[in-house]
């Protein structure tokens, strides 16, 4: 790699979704070769977004069809592995080791496109409890699978709240190829900014729409329902979002009620946050295309990652990259 080149590293981005991940590695001056997610829906944002189309099922693709790249993204999905009554010692001195255990995940096509292809770094984002995910074994076993296909791995959990008004706690993995590095990359996690400052009321828009109200039956069945699981000593329920401070955890299933994160409003029942604010609570920036059904953008903002918190890692991961180059 020249000095011309320099920053100009080739990443590919798996399970993309609606390319978070990539827009904090290109805002390092990475170029995108390739990319691939099945949601139909996500591929529209996508492409909106980018003006490209990702790559179908990753399970059908052929992992030497893929384009050669230096860093591998992916945000992929938590499953359990069937290692059920293997020991560690004896699968220790199978041929084929922890990839087989992996086989029928989605993480096994990470695995075998690693393998295939032995990109220089490796970018792994997923939920927080992977780390505690079956008792700890899928954990375990992915980081088991990486360190057999040589890599040196760094990994721990972060929390969006560092970067925006939104408590959202995220498993990291970073990994970076002995065969290139030799294990001489000098990376270490970065650590975040300490101070939370963030306010949810710096992300609302002024003029919202009445239909983000809650109808005074979805108001009145999330307040009973909320006393019944009280009376019982369950913790369930709706959640007020405090303007001056920072909201639960958006999640996927925000478009059914919006319960977790309401916005009071005078004189009326609360409202849900509009697609606008769920993009802005992710940190997207506001020329970020919302091409989608509000319940489809409800979903993708809540599968998504914190944008800055993405940023703040993919520029220590690349910085590393460039000194050893």
């Amino acid at each position: 790699m020249t000095k011309k080149d320099k920053n100009k590293y080739k990443i590919i981005d798996l399970f993309a979704g609606i390319g978070g991940i990539r827009i904090a590695f290109e805002k390092q001056g990475a170029e995108c070769v390739y990319s691939s997610e099945i949601d139909k829906f996500a591929v529209e944002t996508y492409k909106a977004n980018f003006s490209e189309t990702p790559d179908g099922d990753i399970t059908k693709t052929d992992a030497k069809d893929i384009p050669n790249h230096d860093i591998l993204l992916a945000g992929f999905p938590c499953q359990p592995f069937s290692i059920a009554g293997v020991s560690k010692q004896k699968s220790l001195g199978r041929d084929h080791g922890f990839l087989d255990k992996t086989k029928g995940t989605l993480f096994f096509d990470i695995a075998r496109i690693v393998k295939e292809k032995r990109p220089k770094i490796l970018f792994l984002e997923n939920v927080k409890n992977l780390m505690s995910h079956d008792k700890g074994k899928t954990f375990e076993v992915i980081v088991q699978t990486l360190e057999e296909l040589d890599y040196n791995l760094y990994y721990d959990v972060f929390d969006g709240k560092h970067f925006v008004p939104q408590h959202r706690e995220r498993t990291i993995i970073v990994g970076f190829n002995k065969d290139y590095f030799k294990g001489k990359e000098k990376y270490s996690l970065p650590k975040l900014p300490k101070e939370t400052r963030h306010q949810l009321k710096n992300i609302l828009e002024e003029k919202v729409d009445d239909k983000y109200t809650l109808s005074d039956k979805l108001w009145n069945y999330l307040q009973e329902y909320a006393k019944k699981h009280k009376a019982k000593g369950n913790g369930f329920g709706y959640g007020v979002a405090p303007v001056d401070g920072i909201t639960r955890t958006l999640s996927a299933r925000y478009y059914k009620d919006g319960s977790e994160i309401l916005i009071e409003q005078k004189g009326k029942n609360p409202r849900r946050l509009t697609p606008r604010e769920c993009a802005r609570l992710q940190g997207f920036s506001d020329d970020f295309i919302i091409p989608v059904s509000d319940t489809q953008a409800y979903k993708q903002f809540g599968n998504s990652v914190v944008v800055p918190m993405m940023e703040y890692l993919a520029k220590s991961v690349v910085d590393t990259a460039n000194k050893y180059e």
